[in-house]
C-alpha cells in the first residue's frame, strides 16, 4: 500500500473537522514568505561584504594640523589653568 493511498482514507476525516470559513495562507503564502527570507539573507550577505571593504581610519585634516601653533606642542599643561 502506498502512502498516498493511506492518506486518501484520512481525507474524509479531515474534511469533517475543517472549518470552511477559516482563511489560511496556503502554499502561495509560504512561497512568498520564503522568497522574502531569501532576499533578506542575500541583502545581509551583500551588506557584510561591502562593510568589510570600508576603511574606518580617518586621515588627519591638513588644515587643522597647519593651524596649530608650533610652540604649544612641547609645553606641559599646569593643573591650575
Amino acid at each position: 500500500m502506498y502512502a498516498t493511498q493511506a492518506l486518501t482514507h484520512l481525507v474524509p476525516l479531515a474534511a469533517e473537522e475543517l472549518d470552511k470559513n477559516k482563511v489560511t495562507p496556503g502554499v502561495l503564502g509560504f512561497l512568498v514568505f520564503a522568497a522574502l527570507a531569501v532576499g533578506v539573507w542575500a541583502l545581509m550577505k551583500s551588506m557584510n561584504r561591502h562593510m568589510g571593504r570600508v576603511n574606518f581610519e580617518e586621515a588627519p585634516d591638513p588644515d587643522a594640523v597647519a593651524a596649530e601653533p608650533a610652540g604649544d606642542k612641547g609645553k606641559a599643561v599646569s593643573p591650575g589653568k
